[in-house]
């Protein structure tokens, strides 16, 4: 068990963000998450954090997958003080982080979030990962699903995971699986890429658009400059940048503005009432 004092932290903004499909929250304070094959929990009360792992796994993982090791008011304090609605979202989501996630798992969530919610995209991962990952015992004996790889993927018929309620995405994430396995994409390779070569090469991929492969940048490879435009933010663009969003001001960490934008979006107006 590890405890530790963590300012601009929060795990139930990290789980609401839409980052992050296998992050569940169990109770008011207690979190668990599944990352490659890991089984993580945790409970947070203001600034003090509880992972329940030892040091050298948290050390060796977890402070990298959380991006600990980044102070986020940095980022914050850089925000124009004459933008009142930035300033208002990114105290709003104060406690997000961008998670540094595996880069298949983003690539396969992401192609399954289009025209979905984060409810049905948490189902579908669900599925998958039951029918075709490799099953896992936590400490307390009780059963999770590691993400099913690309080899266990690229061997299906294109529509075998409809039965996993993917609907028509099913053939994105089956012939995806097919391009990596075969070597038509190599993920080592797309890790190495600076941000805009990595957007190119996913953009390859059957049913990789520019969103989603922005997504997968950010989420995965840690391209901070990434910055998704979907529906919630389009329409923040519209009512508050509608001379565009200020990029050159924040060059090399918009995608951390784009998930308070994000976050305030979804869950903002709701709590300003």
């Amino acid at each position: 068990m590890i405890k530790k004092t963590i300012h601009n932290f929060s795990l139930l903004q990290i789980c609401q963000s839409g980052q992050c499909f296998r992050m569940f929250q169990e109770s008011d304070n207690t979190y668990s998450v599944i990352a490659n094959t890991k089984y993580l929990e945790m409970e947070q009360h203001g600034n003090s954090v509880i992972f329940h792992c030892d040091e050298e796994e948290f050390a060796g993982f977890w402070m990298k997958y959380f991006d600990l090791e980044n102070d986020y008011s940095v980022y914050m304090e850089q925000i124009n003080p004459r933008d009142s609605y930035l300033l208002h979202a990114a105290a709003f989501g104060a406690g997000i982080r961008i998670l540094r996630q595996d880069l298949w798992e983003m690539i396969v969530s992401f192609l399954i979030s289009q025209q979905n919610n984060i409810t049905r995209i948490r189902r579908c991962i669900q599925n998958i990962c039951e029918c075709y990952g490799e099953q896992q015992m936590n400490a307390h004996g009780k059963t999770y699903y590691a993400f099913p790889t690309p080899q266990s993927l690229a061997g299906l018929e294109e529509d075998a995971l409809k039965e996993c309620n993917l609907g028509y995405r099913s053939k994105y994430v089956v012939r995806t699986a097919k391009s990596i396995v075969s070597g038509e994409l190599d993920l080592d390779e797309v890790r190495r890429m600076p941000y805009k070569k990595a957007k190119e090469e996913l953009m390859k991929l059957f049913g990789v658009g520019e969103k989603v492969a922005d997504c997968i940048c950010l989420f995965a490879l840690h391209h901070l400059q990434a910055f998704p435009i979907d529906t919630h933010i389009s329409q923040a663009l519209e009512k508050h940048y509608k001379r565009g969003f200020p990029n050159r001001r924040y060059n090399g960490y918009q995608g951390v503005m784009q998930q308070y934008i994000f976050y305030y979006e979804l869950f903002g107006e709701r709590f300003d009432k």
